[in-house]
């Protein structure tokens, strides 16, 4: 029997190093296309070292290979709902019902205030659902075709929707991480949501100041307004645009709000996107599956073979515009699987982490770190970070400093909502932040655009983290525990 030995911190950190090493090399040479295999390969390799150096130092090769499956199993609910994500996206393109956003949403919205508005309406589903995936998956989608359609960059409208998302997350009572933060640090979830407010309400309004100074800087002008209706009008030839088709996302929302639980609510949208297709887009159908019927027979098979494309592989609607045919083109489920090819890598590579027990040395450190209120709130937001690049999820990242630092908050006479509010500004919101994350490669894989490009225009997410340590370094509104 081999006996284990306790590792160095400086071996326990060897494969961490490797893979920030490699990843960034990755990100230099292949830019946008390191979710096409390189970070993969890359989550892989570090995952390999970890496992050599845990054999070396006593881990039996059977204990990590179950780690690495225990941690894949924990993801298997989200690596579904991305598949439903990527086949609700492909009717609901099919049915017009995001067509139909887009052409409404280049009426509404103008260039100025887009990213200002497109933040709020996030925030607000987000708030009402609980759950920003399923935000970004379906209005965040919608909010893209229009902010590309209005000449946005898409990192920036990519920042403006994910921001929105996590706000509203963040602040939902119906969130799972945020019923999950007070749970770890040993409070209730009103009182969580309160006092998180004081960080969360200034981050966010910083943020949507941010976007309405940007959005200043464009401008309408003849030609673009030429070119929107341009847009409009290749839409309205394509499909039967009509305002009733909206009810299909209310109605998914409806079923969030109700607590239905998301792979079913996914599901019953992908259906009756695809039902919608069949009752209201003809033209469509018939154009996709490459057939004209001729009978009833003849529509509900090539209806079939319509939908079922637009649900697993890739669909391109063909309209008078290049950059319609660009905003409504779909790849389905197929579209998803580098993501969940990265998300089984990175699970792997964080699940041998733990079983060989590198997390814990590392972690452990960091309490040497701890001397004072202030460096501990620093600690706990630093080790969220690190599990969140470390770990790749983002129920880790507070789960595990939720238990770490519990007993010390306690021991500086610190009320638990301290450590609450500390694990959800730090780790809820920079997962979306780190492209191996399973937030980050979800977002990236929803909305089509890199984590890289996006990242930077995130306000909110990038914000939060500084403010909770602004908070705490001056002591503001730093709650202790009452003394008999």
């Amino acid at each position: 029997m081999t006996k284990k030995i306790e590792t160095p911190l400086i071996v326990a950190l060897i494969p961490i190093i490797i893979l920030i090493i490699l990843l960034s090399i990755n990100v230099y040479l292949f830019g946008d296309n390191t979710l096409s295999g390189s970070n993969q390969l890359t989550l892989l390799f570090a995952g390999a070292i970890a496992a050599l150096i845990g054999f070396f130092y006593g881990t039996k090769w059977k204990d990590m290979l179950d780690g690495a499956v225990k941690s894949i199993s924990s993801a298997m609910g989200a690596l579904i709902i991305l598949l439903l994500i990527g086949s609700l996206a492909g009717t609901w393109m099919l049915s017009g019902i995001v067509p139909t956003m887009i052409y409404y949403g280049m009426d509404i919205l103008s260039p100025s205030i887009f990213l200002f508005a497109c933040c709020i309406i996030c925030s607000i589903v987000s708030l009402a659902t609980g759950s920003s995936w399923s935000t970004i998956a379906t209005i965040g989608i919608a909010m893209l075709g229009i902010g590309s359609a209005l000449g946005i960059s898409e990192g920036l409208i990519g920042g403006a929707i994910i921001s929105g998302a996590y706000f509203g997350d963040k602040m939902s009572p119906l969130s799972d991480t945020t019923n999950l933060a007070p749970a770890m640090a040993g409070t209730d979830l009103i009182t969580h949501i309160k006092y998180m407010m004081l960080t969360t309400i200034p981050s966010v309004i910083i943020a949507l100041i941010i976007f309405l100074i940007i959005g200043f800087s464009f401008e309408n002008n003849n030609n673009q307004i030429a070119q929107i209706s341009s847009m409009q009008d290749a839409l309205s030839n394509s499909y039967n645009i009509s305002l009733w088709s909206l009810l299909v996302p209310v109605v998914v929302i409806f079923m969030i709000i109700k607590k239905v639980p998301a792979i079913p609510a996914l599901l019953f949208g992908t259906l009756l996107g695809g039902f919608y297709a069949i009752c209201f887009q003809p033209q469509i159908m018939n154009e996709v599956s490459g057939n004209i019927s001729t009978s009833t027979l003849e529509y509900l098979k090539n209806s079939y073979i319509a939908v079922m494309d637009a649900m697993t592989v890739n669909v391109s609607v063909i309209t008078t515009s290049n950059t319609v045919n660009n905003l409504i083109s779909t790849n389905g489920m197929s579209g998803m699987l580098n993501t969940i090819w990265l998300i089984i890598c990175a699970m792997s590579f964080g699940g041998i982490m733990e079983t060989t027990g590198f997390l814990k040395r590392i972690t452990d450190s960091l309490m040497y770190f701890i001397r004072s209120k202030k460096s501990l709130v620093l600690t706990t937001s630093g080790t969220c970070l690190f599990f969140n690049i470390t770990a790749s999820d983002q129920y880790l990242a507070i789960v595990v400093p939720g238990r770490m630092f519990a007993s010390s908050y306690s021991k500086y006479n610190l009320h638990p909502k301290n450590l609450s509010r500390t694990l959800e500004d730090s780790a809820t919101v920079t997962s979306p932040l780190v492209p191996w994350n399973t937030c980050g490669a979800t977002h990236a894989g929803v909305l089509g655009i890199s984590t890289i490009t996006y990242m930077p225009f995130c306000f909110f997410n990038i914000i939060s983290p500084f403010m909770t340590l602004i908070f705490a370094y001056a002591s503001i509104k730093i709650a202790k525990l009452k003394t008999n």
